[in-house]
């Protein structure tokens, strides 16, 4: 089965999970990609060209682009109407988005949305807001925390690993509220349970 990673649940795994996309792990048989709408995301933002100078590197560039999905004509057109859906209805409810400074989901979050309703494929995303919109559609999710629980538990991962990918994400001020909820929850093993306060 396909998970789709979202750009910033890529962005966090690739430099340090390697290889990282088209490798088969679990009892489901996962199989992890980017969209190229993902990558086109990066390359439009300075921000995160500057933030992440190593995407453009050949190894990176040469698996993206060895492992990318092929889209027929039908299902790309398909994967676009809904993208569509989606779009309009979280502009069209744009308060529930945007609560707690949210943006509502971009046009490249309701394609990876899309896309993974069309082709029956797992969207990995820390994005509250994507998250809140594929419940409403009924769109299998996994927040990046769980992912890393899955590949660990197929031994894709190791404890090491994990807690290097902490220790980065910690540093760089990229840590995620609900991968910091999970250290000591469904980490425990790799972090011990939380002192009591």
């Amino acid at each position: 089965m396909l998970v789709l990673l979202d750009t910033n649940a890529y962005l966090r795994l690739a430099k340090r999970v390697k290889p990282l996309l088209g490798k088969e792990f679990g009892q489901k048989s996962y199989v992890l990609t980017i969209l190229k709408v993902t990558e086109d995301e990066v390359r439009r933002s300075a921000r995160l060209k500057f933030l992440y100078p190593w995407f453009n590197d050949q190894e990176f560039a040469e698996e993206r682009l060895a492992k990318q999905v092929r889209l027929s004509k039908a299902e790309r057109l398909e994967i676009e109407a809904m993208q569509s859906i989606l779009r309009r209805y979280a502009l069209e409810n744009a308060s529930r988005f945007t609560e707690k400074g949210r943006s509502p989901p971009s046009e490249e979050d309701c394609f990876l949305l899309a896309f993974g309703q069309v082709r029956t494929s797992i969207v990995v995303t820390d994005d509250l807001g994507m998250i809140l919109l594929a419940k409403d559609f009924e769109i299998e999710v996994w927040h990046g925390h769980e992912l890393l629980r899955k590949m660990r538990s197929a031994a894709f991962i190791t404890n090491d690993l994990i807690r290097d990918l902490y220790r980065a994400l910690e540093a760089n001020g990229d840590l995620p509220a609900t991968w910091e909820k999970a250290k000591h929850t469904t980490f425990k093993k790799v972090f011990g349970s939380k002192a009591p306060n």
